[in-house]
């Protein structure tokens, strides 16, 4: 039966119709390090030289494609939560940890560089560059979005910034006393009130007591494994998961992930898993259900070498109940750094340095499977928006 539309409703359909529908793409920031290359497993600078990268990659299209690329200073060395995406997907910060040595283009060292990348510019572009402390690692921005925080590896501190909109303002350093605790990650809880901070120079998980835009370190270090590195907080707020590297760095050992029970008093340590040799990268996804670790599996070893694997791995978890539970895993390239789910879980991206690339895989809640990659000179460091 056909009913005629009033004459006011079909005006209201014909503007809705001619409106354009924007739609707001998922994306992921990936940090490329053009400086840092790997020969038959002796880290070296890479020649030719290629330019520190920032990628802006379009989560939602299938591949993943890259919609951005901005140039600034970042770094292999440290974990691959050099990256830091702001809630509203609006600016990103990136450290470089390291920079080619003034006296000599054939060393690297310490720097302390924090870019702010302006995700809303067309195109994407860095606002400001500011600098934390020596060897500028990870990054991470409070809940509310008011703080950062930076843990810098070189020198055993960790720099606090006060945020206003897309504007960064030193706000003073936190010294653990020990320049070779080797601060390395950080993870703020969801309420904004705690952040934990990997130190694999001294084996602690160090944390912080934070009151507005005051952070002070509580004197409560945590002993997960040994040398924590990588850390991700569970959306929750219950637990805390840290890769730990292993005392010899990758020889071989069976490294673990260490699982914090954040809401203890005070946080302490309750399990372990083994995961394999060194979990480099890691991250849960957004809902908290599933972690995805890149282990080296010996790929980043001479080939000669006794422990070497002609491939890494991308392993996936279940976190339940305070507790991982395997799941799957798959083969990935050589010397691999960041990892990341998009916002359903539905897709893992995965850093591979040697390959120059950045391997896409789908997941479906119990296997793995390779879909593409995404060229980048050097990936080293990944993240996408928290919730």
């Amino acid at each position: 039966m056909f009913y005629q539309v009033p004459h006011k409703c079909a005006l209201v359909l014909a503007l809705v119709l001619l409106t354009p529908v924007v739609a707001t793409a998922q994306i992921a920031v990936s940090a490329n390090d053009g400086k840092s290359a790997l020969n038959d497993g002796k880290p070296e600078v890479r020649n030719p030289l290629a330019p520190d990268t920032v990628f802006v990659i379009d989560l939602d299209q299938t591949p993943p494609k890259i919609v951005g690329e901005v140039k600034a200073p970042a770094s292999a060395v440290g974990p691959p939560t050099s990256v830091a995406v702001a809630k509203d997907e609006s600016f990103a910060l990136v450290t470089g940890a390291m920079k080619i040595d003034p006296a000599d283009p054939k060393k690297a060292v310490a720097d302390n560089k924090l870019s702010v990348i302006d995700l809303k510019a067309e195109p994407p572009a860095v606002s400001a560059t500011l600098e934390a402390g020596a060897g500028a690692a990870g990054v991470s921005i409070s809940p509310a979005g008011d703080l950062a925080l930076v843990a810098n590896r070189a020198e055993g501190t960790v720099s606090i910034f006060k945020i206003s909109g897309k504007t960064l303002t030193p706000a003073g350093k936190i010294d653990f006393g020990e320049p070779k605790s080797g601060p390395c990650a950080v993870a703020f809880t969801p309420d904004g009130k705690l952040a934990f901070v990997t130190r694999d120079g001294d084996h602690k998980v160090s944390v912080l007591k934070i009151d507005g835009d005051k952070v002070e370190y509580t004197k409560r270090d945590v002993a997960a494994g040994l040398r924590p590195y990588g850390i991700s907080m569970s959306p929750k707020g219950d637990v805390a998961l840290v890769a730990d590297l292993g005392l010899n760095n990758g020889n071989g050992d069976a490294d673990t992930v260490s699982i914090i029970d954040v809401q203890a008093k005070p946080p302490r340590l309750i399990d372990t898993v083994t995961v394999g040799t060194t979990p480099e990268g890691m991250t849960l996804s957004r809902d908290g259900q599933y972690l995805a670790l890149a282990v080296m599996n010996g790929s980043n070893k001479a080939k000669a070498a006794p422990i070497y694997n002609d491939h890494g791995l991308l392993k996936i978890y279940r976190l339940k109940n305070k507790r991982l539970t395997f799941v799957t895993q798959a083969d990935v390239g050589h010397w691999c750094q960041g990892v990341t789910f998009n916002k359903d879980n539905k897709k893992v991206l995965v850093q591979c340095m040697i390959e120059n690339e950045i391997q896409v895989f789908s997941f479906n809640g119990k296997s793995l499977k390779r879909t593409g990659a995404i060229k980048a000179a050097g990936p080293a460091g990944i993240r996408i928006a928290d919730k």
